[in-house]
Order: C-alpha cells, then structure tokens, then sequence
C-alpha cells in the first residue's frame, strides 16, 4: 500500500522525452530526466537492501516538490510502501512535525507495526503519536526518536522496501533535523530510501544537505530553471498539444517572462488559455496566482521593502541600486537588511553585469508590482528616480539615455520620454544592437497621440523605418494610413510624406513579390539589386524596364553579368560622392558574385566592405561582410568557429535574419559531420524564432536543413515530411530548390543505393540551379563529378573544369573531387598517383564520417579494377560504419562488392531479420534494437553497458534515440510499450 498526497501545488507538470512524436500529457514530468534516472536508481538498490539518500533543493516553484510527487509515483509502481510528511511555518511549532505527520499516515493506512514489537522504542513511537503537551510527559531525546524511526522504516520496508518523503525541511524544528541526520548516517544499510526536500536559501536544512554530500552520506539534486526548449515542453504539456503546434509567440512569452520557473511557466499557460476562452481584454498581464505570490513575498519585507521593490520595477527586470538609494534618499546601509532579505526571499538577484547592479528572479514579479501602483504613485515613484538618475549620470551617457525615457513614460511626460526613446534608439543603431533600436522606436511609436508634435512625430517614424529595415521586422511597421490619420491635417501629413514614402520604398526593397521579407540586409544573389548610382542616372534600370516589356527573361550567366556591372557602376559613384553604405553594398554583392569562380577576388571584396564599414560606423554591413569571410574560411579548413561567433554576434545586435541564415551554413556543417542530435536543437530553434517572426528566407533555409539532416541518415519518410513543410516557403528563398535535390533527396537516394534516381535527382538540382542559383554548394562542384567520373560521362576536361572552380577547393568537396581525379588517375594507369591523390581525398574527408564511407563505397569498385588503393580494407570500413547506422542497404551492397573481389565477408544478421517492423518504420538500427530490449527489462543504463560491452555514454545516446524515434516521454513509457520486446 501507498501513502502519499497526489496533490502538490508548489511546482511543475512537465514532461521528459523528445521534441517529436506523440504529445505529452498533462501532469508529466519535463526537463528532470536526469535527477529521476538518479532517483530511480536509488530505490531500485533499496530493493535490493542497499539504502539511500536524496537531497532535492532549489529556490520556489522550481519543481521540488513535483519531482517528489514523480518519485513516490515510480516507488508506488514498484510496489514499495511510500510516505510522506511536510514540515509547516503556520501555526505553533510541532516537534518532528514531518515525522510525526509521517507515522500518522502510516497509522491511517495501517502499515504501522505494534509498539510492542519495537522492544524499547515502543514507547518512544507511543510517544510520538500522543500529545506531546501533557506537562507529565518526559521527552524522548533527539537520539531515540532517530533510532525509533530508522526501526520503523526497516520494519515497514520489509522486503518491498519504503520511500520516506520529508517537504519543506527549511522550515523543520532542530529536533526534525538531529533526527535526519541520524538517519542519514545510518540508512545505508537498510530497505529504505529518504528523499528530503529543502529550499536553497541558507539555513539549518541547507547546511545538512552540504554536510551529508560531503561526507557521502547524500546525493544533493539541485533544482536549476528549464531551458528555453523544456519551457516550450512544459506548455505543450499543458496544453495537451504536441510541441509544434504551440504558439511560438506563447513559448517566447513563458521563456521571457518566467525565467524558466515552471510554477510561473504553468500559470502563464492557464491564463492565457483563460483569456482565450473568455475574449476578455482587461484580464490583467500577470496571473493572479502569481501576482497574489509576489504580493506575499514583497509584504513580508515591510513598507520599506514594498517601496523599494515597487521604485525597481519602474526600470524593468534589471534595476540599479545607487539610483534607487538617491531617490528613496536611504544609504546603502539603511537598504541592505531589505536588499539580503529581497535576494533570500528569491524576488530579486544580483545582476551579472555590475555589482550595483540587481534583477528580479523573472520578469512577471517586476509587472506585478508595476501592477499594484496607482497612477499617482507610479508617476511620484518615476519624477524621482528620473531626477537621481540624471544627478547621478548628466547627460545620461550609454544606456542611461533608454531608463530615463522609461522612467519619463512612467511619470506621464510623452514628450521627453519620446525624444529619449529616439536618443537611446539612434545610440543603439550606431553600436549595432539594431533590434533593440527597434524596440526602444517601437516603444516611442506607441507614445505617440494626436497632441505630439509633427516633427517629433516624423522623427519616430524615420529612424524607425530604417531599424526596421535593418532587422527585418515588418512586423513593427506602423500602418501608413493609420500614420496619417493620426497626424491629421495638411500640414502634418507634409511633415509625414517623405517618412511615408520611405516606408514604401523600404518594404518594396527588403519584400518578395509574395510579401515574404528577403531576410538580409544585403541582396541575395538569386535576386541581385543594383545599387543607386548618382541622382538622375538609372541606365540600367531603364533598360531592365524596356526587356521587361518584351517579356524576355536573361539567361542566368548574362543576369549576373549585369548584375556585377551595375554593383561596378554604383561603387565607382559612390566613391565619387562619398557614399559609403552604398559602397559597402556593392562590393557585399560584387564578393557574393565572384565566390563560385574567383574566391580570392571575392575575399579582397568581402575584406574591403569590412573596412569601410569599420571606418564610417556601418555595423549592419560591417557583420554581413564578417559573415561572409567567416563561411570562406571556415569551408576551407573545416573548423566552424568563425561562423558560429559571427552568429552569436549577430543575434546580439538583433540582426536575426541575417542570425538565422547563418545558423543554416552552421547546421549544414553540423550535418556534414553527422553531429545530427546538435543540428537538429539548432534548428528547431531557428526554425520556432523565425516563424514567430515571419522571415520567410530563413525559415526556407532551416527547413531545407531539416530535410538534409532526415536525408543524411537515410530517413526518406521524415525528409519527405521535411520537404512537404518546406514547399509553401520556396517563393521566399528560390535558391533552396537545387539544394532541396542535391543535398537531400539525391544523397538519400545514394544511401538507398538508387543511383540511377539519385542521378536524376542531381540533374534537376542542376536545372533548378541555372534558373535561380542555389544559395550553397548541392554537388555541382563535388559529388556530381564523382559520379560522372565513375560512370564514364565526365573526363579529364570536365575534372579540369571543375578543378579551377573556387568552391571545388572548399574541404567537403575535396573529398569528392579528389577521389574523381584518383579514379581517372587509376584507369589512365598512373595507380601510384591515384593512391596518393585518394590518400589526400580522404584525409579531407576525416571530418565527415557518412560522406567518407560514401566515397569509399562508390570508388572501391574501380579501384579493384585499376588496381589502386586498399579496396577491400575501404570496403569493410564502409560496411561496418553503415550497418552500425542501420543503413541495411548499402551496407548489404558493401558485402556484395567484397564478395565479388573474393574477399572474405563477415555475417549479418539484418535489420529484416531483427528489428520488429514498426520498430524499422521508425528507423531503429539493429543496435539500438539489442539496447531497447534491455531497456524493455527495466535493466539500467550500465548494467546494459556491461552487457553489450559498450560504454555508458554510447548506451545513453542509443536510449535518446529510442526515445526520439519511438515519441515517448521516458524509459518507464517505453519499457510499458515494448513488453512484448522481452525474450
């Protein structure tokens, strides 16, 4: 029997498991996978008589007591007897309340043992279950009352073996704890396991807790927020939807405002489906439960600590102490008891980015306070923080300039707060961090009413259009009619003409004709823009219009001609009248034009564009040139570190379409080196911010990264569900058809050992190419000349051809084009040489695990026949790899080619002959077969380990596989479903 409260308000319904598959239910566990692996494993050696002990600590609503919750439910599943009892701050205090609550439970359910069978601690249980105010009662000391419930845990246990709960240990009495800490000296040696549960502010528990680890009497698990990716989990969760039909603007509202506390995480999900059913517009922007959380914590730190608290959140999450101590006219010594307790209470923490520098734990308790002001106090608690803020900073100098605009919309002054707002914006465009420039003009926007003045008004406008068209964010564009009806007048709409005609101009520029934003602040090359030369001379968009008449489309060759001779003519005018945005821009679309023929030519463009850039403070353009230098390098010495701090720079200053792509190039490499588990978190992630967002170019680009990643590993049903998702956003990003062919239908098609199909393929990647180019490397340059070298339509001039090519030189297709020269230096019967151009081939293919084995399998053949090479040793290379990857196919092929060369063959048993149908459908190899057997007889991790002689981290990947590839939530769900699986 179980006795155990089901009913746990402090904490999370979350859930552990893949981002795929079937949706997780409400009430399951997310993102504490490990801690109930860790958990699990201790009661399974309380079974078998080995005790143990768990502290679980964290700060509130983080999921303590829900893990508590998940543990008696597995102990209960288990048949092992479970108890719980919870220490109390209400009321008059209780010795060994928790203990005492415990034993009551027992007593209710029956399970506890007759006094008289406890010899003389009998007595001291007795006493325990009596009314321990009788004045004539003699108190048991701390050491019997530990000793009567170490007895009573083994007796209860029995051979089932018991699962003591204790919640709350931060409020326990001293005697609960001596009790605890004589268990934990003593539990090891019986049926039993204790699982404490303890804030992480210090106190008695939490140095208990420290004791116990460090002298291996406990395991600490301590409790850290979910991540970005276990939030969107938890809201599926919730919701009883799969993950990826969650609103992204959801996820990213429960990522921002909760800090990844999955208390907060869940009421933000119940209010908003809340609001969503009652359509009620004044339903506050803070859940009631958590506004009604903070109100509680804020209170208990006196009227000084409301004040103080209600003055920090007028600035936001983060807030700066000197300015708060100057407006509340308090020192720091008078703030500092109100500050310790503020930071214990877990309400506020200091700041990583100065030691005066403090933020609350998540963004809703700042709005919540904010909440609770009048707006009469609101407006005194900002006019004060304003005036200590510019006596203390004059002139309001870096990112003073955006508090004190904040603090001046607080106070109800729109005019300054405005003309701020403009100030920090215009800051944070000439340092880069465009989207927040877009944020703070955004904010200023909003302001805005009939009563501002025009050119303040036109002011707004202008510098928001072009952050705007800097990051991509059409979502921000103001409406123009709505821009002038609330201008009004003739005088005002002539003040707002020009504003609103660049707004035309900005959205035609940055827009394909289907509305989708291009995505980056440099035009792409399928689509090339010339740059504008001096005014009044526009030759060549006069002759685009007169060839657009006739209806005549240019060949593909004499559009980039054009293009390139137009970005010749916009540089040299921009030099001439001192240009250099425009400058910078065609030297960005001159390099891009260059790359596939002339790289050096396109790096000195790249290069140039940079340094003029870094001279004239154009930090938009000076990133796009970095990005471009950053992939030149990184595809020529295979190390991506360039690319992804160019990424990360770029998601800084709120460039994220051009952030985005970039993470496309990082995931192709990614996937290249079959790093698919860390390609496939980057590009969900890309692929959840740029639909939240709307940029249609990058999220083309991911999605086509997902469908190679699927392709890559031979998951034709998955990379044709990839490709499905990606045809409605082909208009957005034309260039993604070549490579939708060549990087994954064909090399899938390869992998299948369809090469007659994948040469298809090739060739309409190939076709598509000449109408848009591709926006990457697909094969033309690499693996398309390999096969057309194997099967005799391509020579030595095609070789020649393709050798001169800059991209042919790029690490990934050295492998392929060097292998191609190998091969014609082999049938020429110069095999020396063709061993040694293979040898070069193949250590530029080092980095690429399935790509090398690929190549190995396709040249092994003519290499036996010319007589060059190791044929036979690249074979069975290439046949291990690929069984081991469940790739049956080709692996099988492998062993044909070794057979037919007389070389012995090592048996197999097949995926066909192994792994049960549904299983195969999902894409288990034989391997993770023999691991899911094991895991379907509730064997851990290691012992399987030892079984199959593999390591620990080789069987844990196996068992996330399962998991992803099957969509359940745990290794208990899995192991219920595949039952059938035990032998």
């Amino acid at each position: 029997m179980s006795v155990f409260w089901p009913e746990l308000p402090d904490d999370d319904c979350s859930a552990t498991g893949p981002h795929s598959g079937p949706h997780l239910g409400r009430g399951e566990l997310v993102g504490r996978g490990a801690e109930m692996e860790q958990i699990t494993t201790t009661l399974a050696a309380a079974r078998s008589g080995r005790g143990g002990a768990l502290f679980v600590t964290g700060e509130p609503g983080v999921g303590k007591t829900r893990l508590a919750a998940e543990a008696l439910a597995a102990a209960a599943g288990a048949d092992m007897v479970t108890v719980r009892g919870r220490a109390g701050a209400v009321g008059p205090p209780v010795p060994y309340r928790p203990l005492v609550e415990a034993l009551l439970l027992l007593a209710r359910a029956g399970l506890l043992p007759d006094p008289d069978g406890l010899g003389h601690c009998g007595p001291v249980l007795t006493q325990l279950l009596g009314d321990t105010r009788d004045p004539g009662a003699r108190a048991a000391s701390h050491l019997m009352v530990a000793e009567t419930m170490l007895r009573l845990l083994t007796a209860v246990a029995g051979e089932r073996g018991c699962l003591l709960v204790l919640d709350d240990l931060h409020d326990a009495d001293a005697g609960t704890l001596a009790v605890v800490e004589y268990l934990l000296d003593n539990i090891g040696h019986q049926p039993a396991v204790l699982l404490l549960i303890a804030g992480r502010a210090p106190c008695a528990a939490t140095e208990l807790a420290a004791r116990a680890r460090q002298r291996g009497a406990a395991t600490v698990l301590d409790l850290h927020p979910l991540s970005r990716s276990d939030v969107h989990l938890l809201v599926a969760a919730e919701l009883g939807i799969a993950p990826a039909e969650v609103c992204p603007e959801l996820v990213h509202r429960a990522v921002d405002g909760s800090s990844g506390i999955p208390f907060v995480v869940r009421e933000l999900v119940h209010d908003h489906t809340g609001r969503t059913a009652l359509h009620d517009p004044r339903t506050p922007s803070v859940p009631s439960t958590v506004a009604d959380t903070v109100r509680r914590q804020a209170r208990r730190l006196g009227p000084l600590g409301v004040e103080f608290l209600s003055m920090a959140a007028l600035f936001g999450r983060r807030f700066p102490l000197p300015v708060l101590e100057h407006a509340m006219g308090r020192d720091h010594t008078e703030l500092s008891a109100v500050l310790r307790a503020a930071v214990a209470s877990y309400l506020i923490t200091p700041d990583g980015s100065g030691p005066q520098w403090y933020a609350f734990r998540y963004q809703l308790a700042a709005d919540a306070l904010l909440d609770d002001l009048g707006p009469g106090e609101r407006a005194g608690h900002a006019r004060r923080a304003a005036r200590a803020l510019t006596d203390l900073h004059p002139g309001l100098p870096g990112a003073w300039c955006a508090h004190a605009a904040q603090l001046y919309e607080h106070a109800d002054d729109t005019r300054e707060a405005i003309r701020l707002y403009c100030e920090a914006a215009q800051r944070s465009m000439s340092e880069g961090t465009v989207e927040r420039a877009v944020a703070l003009l955004s904010r200023a926007h909003r302001l805005v009413e009939p009563g501002t003045a025009p050119e303040l008004h036109a002011t707004v406008l202008e510098q928001l259009l072009d952050a705007v068209a800097c990051a991509a964010r059409f979502d921000r564009l103001p409406e123009p009619a709505a821009v002038l009806d609330s201008l009004g007048g003739r005088r005002r709409a002539r003040h707002a003409r020009p504003a609103t005609r660049r707004a035309a101009r900005t959205t035609e520029r940055h827009r394909h004709p289907d509305g989708l934003p291009r995505g980056s602040p440099v035009a792409p090359r399928h689509r090339p823009l010339a740059a504008r030369g001096p005014p009044g001379r526009c030759p060549g968009r006069r002759r685009g219009r007169r060839r657009g008449t006739r209806g005549a489309e240019p060949a593909r060759p004499d559009r980039l001609r054009t293009a390139a001779r137009f970005a010749h003519r916009a540089l040299d005018a921009a030099g001439r009248v001192d240009l250099p945005d425009v400058a910078c821009k065609a030297l960005l679309l001159l390099g891009q034009l260059a790359r596939e023929q002339d790289e050096p030519t396109a790096t000195a463009h790249f290069r140039r564009a940079r340094a003029i850039a870094l001279t004239h403070r154009l930090p938009v353009l000076r990133m796009a040139a970095e990005v471009h230098l950053a992939v030149i390098a990184a595809s020529h010495d295979g190390r991506p570190t360039r690319v992804e701090e160019a990424r990360q720079e770029a998601l800084g200053m709120g460039l994220l379409p051009l952030a985005h792509e970039t993470g496309f190039v990082i995931a192709l490499d990614r996937i290249q080196r079959c790093d698919f588990e860390e390609a496939r978190d980057l590009i969900r992630e890309g692929v959840a911010d740029a639909s939240r967002l709307g940029l249609g170019r990058p999220l083309a680009m991911l999605q086509l990264a997902e469908a190679v990643r699927y392709a890559h590993q031979g998951r034709r049903a998955e990379m044709q569900g990839a490709l499905d998702r990606l045809a409605p956003l082909l208009d957005a990003a034309p260039g993604v058809r070549a490579m939708s062919y060549g990087l994954a239908r064909a090399f899938c098609s390869l992998l299948e050992e369809q090469h007659d199909t994948a040469g298809q393929e090739f060739a309409q990647a190939l076709a598509y190419d000449a109408e848009n180019p591709a926006i990457g490397e697909f094969g033309k340059h690499g693996v398309i000349l390999l096969l057309g070298v194997l099967a005799g339509r391509m020579g030595r001039r095609h070789y020649a051809d393709i050798a001169e090519a800059s991209v042919s030189g790029t690490r990934w297709n050295h492998q392929f084009v060097g292998l191609a020269h190998a091969v014609l230096l082999g049938r020429e019967g110069r095999c020396d040489e063709a061993t040694a151009a293979a040898g070069k081939a193949l250590e530029a293919a080092e980095l690429y695990p399935m790509a090398r084995r690929l190549c190995l399998r396709l040249v092994a053949q003519s290499a036996y026949d010319d007589g060059w090479g190791t044929p036979v040793e690249w074979l069975r290379e290439a046949e291990e790899y690929f069984h081991g990857a469940g790739l049956q196919t080709v692996a099988a092929a492998g062993r044909a080619l070794l057979r037919g060369m007389g070389a012995s063959v090592r048996q197999r048993r097949t995926g066909t002959e192994q792994v049960p149908p549904d299983l195969r459908r999902s894409g288990i190899t034989v391997r993770e077969f023999e691991v899911a057997r094991l895991v379907a007889e509730r064997i851990s991790n290691r012992d399987i380990a030892g079984r199959l002689h593999i390591s620990l981290r080789t069987v844990e990947k196996h068992v996330a596989s399962l998991l992803q590839k099957t969509g359940h939530p745990n290794r208990t769900a899995f192991a219920t479903a595949a039952r059938d699986l035990v032998p």
